[in-house]
């Protein structure tokens, strides 16, 4: 009787659980972008280094928006700040990790930027990314392909 009970719950719960897992596998590492506007809001050589620049980057979700899984520049080192909401954030296929109003992470040279999103899907969030990068780079993001 138990036996049959404990089957007939999960023949109706294993199809929710298998589309839920669905569902958080394609957000985690999306290859798509959406409700994201991106803005380069500030770009200035510094001094002393030729060849590198210092760019700031507005990144701007709406309630559950992501960006696709993309790589920066080669020679991009970024430093993130969280400016409104909380982010999600993942790279190199590492932990994915929530940030929140305040809270900054770095990325370096080569990193795999796996997860990009808002953490909420109810209230925007906003982070201001900070590139120190070879001048001569113009395409600081390039989404990955599946």
């Amino acid at each position: 009787m138990m036996r049959t009970i404990i089957s007939t719950i999960a023949a109706v719960l294993l199809p929710l659980a298998v589309a839920h897992a669905h569902d958080v596998t394609k957000h985690e590492l999306a290859y798509e972008t959406k409700g994201t506007k991106v803005t380069l809001v500030y770009e200035h050589p510094l001094p002393d280094v030729p060849g590198k620049s210092v760019k700031g980057v507005l990144v701007e979700y709406e309630p559950g928006g992501y960006n696709a899984a993309h790589t920066h520049a080669k020679s991009a080192l970024i430093y993130a700040t969280v400016l409104e909401g909380s982010v999600l954030s993942g790279i190199n296929g590492g932990e994915v990790k929530t940030y929140t109003a305040g809270m900054n992470f770095t990325e370096l040279p080569g990193d795999q930027h796996d997860v990009s999103a808002n953490a909420s899907k109810t209230e925007p969030a906003k982070l201001l990314a900070v590139f120190v990068v070879d001048t001569d780079d113009t395409a600081l993001t390039t989404p990955r392909k599946p």
